[in-house]
């Protein structure tokens, strides 16, 4: 495929491997330890969610552990998971001006150092997944009056949503930008077909005004 670069989003060659290394590509986990972390954290912090009682009646503690689960769960998703497992990344960045930038980006590499499926299924599942349980955690905790919970929540949807949408955006710009290149080529074509039956016509004309004369 065709390197490209649109927008924020980056696409980087993809090199067609064998037999051998698609079969490895859609058997084995190449990233055992960052598969691991990626539900690690947001696991811990739904169970120490629910089970955090049986543990201790101390709320600050509860929702000191719970909050610093889901900060390294957010660090560990955006910076190192989502990286590895997908070749996807998102950011912030301040230019020279000021002025803040999101910046998507997604990237294409070869077989042997890309992602297998198991770990891209893993990645998105529970991407979208934990979410959802703290949505219902939301209307529980409302609907229960156990407002005290309430903030932690909240931060627990933001922090997850918050990564949820900065790697569909990188998903979606991946496939925008690849649609792009392939308008733009077709666009292309069609100029240069045009360009081509006018230079001929031209030449049609010029030989019939010769032999007129």
């Amino acid at each position: 495929m065709k390197q490209a670069l649109a927008d924020d989003t980056e696409d980087v060659s993809l090199e067609l491997g064998s037999e051998e290394e698609a079969a490895l590509r859609s058997a084995a986990v190449r990233h055992p330890l960052a598969t691991f972390f990626h539900l690690f954290f947001r696991v811990s912090a739904i169970v120490t969610y629910l089970f955090c009682d049986w543990f201790s009646n101390s709320f600050v503690a509860c929702f000191v552990t719970i909050l610093l689960l889901l900060s390294f769960d957010f660090w560990s998703v955006k910076n190192v998971t989502g990286r590895l497992l997908v070749g996807l990344r998102w950011w912030n960045q301040i230019d020279e001006d000021g002025k803040s930038h999101w910046v998507f980006e997604a990237k294409k590499v070869s077989t042997i150092a890309a992602s297998t499926e198991v770990e891209a299924r893993i990645f998105w599942l529970g991407l979208i997944i934990c979410p959802a349980i703290w949505t219902v955690f939301f209307f529980s905790t409302l609907f229960s009056l156990k407002l005290k919970w309430l903030a932690l929540v909240v931060a627990g949807i933001s922090l997850q949503t918050a990564n949820l949408y900065g790697y569909i955006h990188c998903k979606l710009g991946e496939q925008k930008s690849i649609s792009r290149i392939t308008s733009s080529f077709f666009v292309a074509a069609d100029v240069s077909k045009r360009q081509t039956r006018r230079t001929s016509e031209n030449c049609i004309k010029e030989h019939g005004n010769t032999a007129s004369r």
